[in-house]
């Protein structure tokens, strides 16, 4: 409130579209977007582990919204998060910040084979010039443009056994997921021009000085990945 009082009752879940503190969103999805100062939000939160339970939480609680004109852009919903619309799109990658990289793979996994499909209704809401759709190419190649005008490049889980990026020199950056298939979405091990990975990102520069990203995909979560 304009006078430094908070909200009371306050409902995380409620929505009233364009005549409430959210437009096209509740206080569970607007709660992530600072993709731009990861640990400035977390240190809000509390720190580490109250980041992720809370992350956890958005998750795995109910998907019920609150409101009498709840905007329709809240859709395709896992809990709390609405993939729906764009301003949540970057929060599966959250876990990548946090050491918890597999709740990445397994969340972009779940997303790409639930809520998209090969028909007129095939996308979770408003396409919005192209982003819905370019969510799933960038994360089913194997990551994700977490931060706008940010270099750098969040992993995720490949889709694809085998992606190949042209490039200007006619070179190519490629993208290699070995032992892929719908049960093996994690990652066992990831090279980058044959060295291990310590982090799950890398640049933007990577990218067009060309080479290879190499994944080992498994059925089991493998928690020393990115670690070495």
């Amino acid at each position: 409130n304009q006078d430094g009082t908070w909200r009371v009752p306050f409902d995380p879940r409620f929505s009233e579209h364009n005549t409430t503190d959210y437009t096209e969103g509740n206080a569970f999805q607007w709660a992530w977007f600072v993709p731009q100062d990861v640990d400035g939000l977390m240190q809000l939160m509390g720190g580490k582990t109250s980041f992720i339970a809370n992350l956890d939480r958005l998750f795995s609680t109910s998907s019920e919204l609150t409101g009498g004109v709840v905007s329709e852009d809240i859709s395709g919903m896992i809990g709390q998060y609405a993939h729906g619309n764009e301003p949540s799109h970057h929060i599966t990658h959250l876990y990548n910040f946090v050491g918890e990289p597999w709740k990445t793979q397994n969340l972009t996994d779940e997303i790409m084979r639930t809520l998209y499909f090969n028909n007129p209704n095939g996308l979770a809401g408003n396409e919005d010039c192209g982003q819905m759709s370019a969510w799933y190419v960038l994360n089913a190649m194997g990551f994700y443009s977490f931060c706008p005008g940010d270099s750098n490049y969040s992993i995720g889980r490949p889709l694809f056994e085998e992606v190949k990026i042209k490039l200007p020199n006619n070179a190519f950056f490629t993208v290699i997921a070995k032992n892929n298939n719908s049960k093996n979405k994690y990652i066992q091990s990831a090279k980058l021009n044959g060295k291990p990975m310590n982090k799950p990102f890398f640049s933007h520069n990577d990218i067009l000085k060309g080479g290879i990203l190499e994944f080992e995909m498994g059925a089991t979560i493998n928690k020393q990945v990115f670690t070495n």
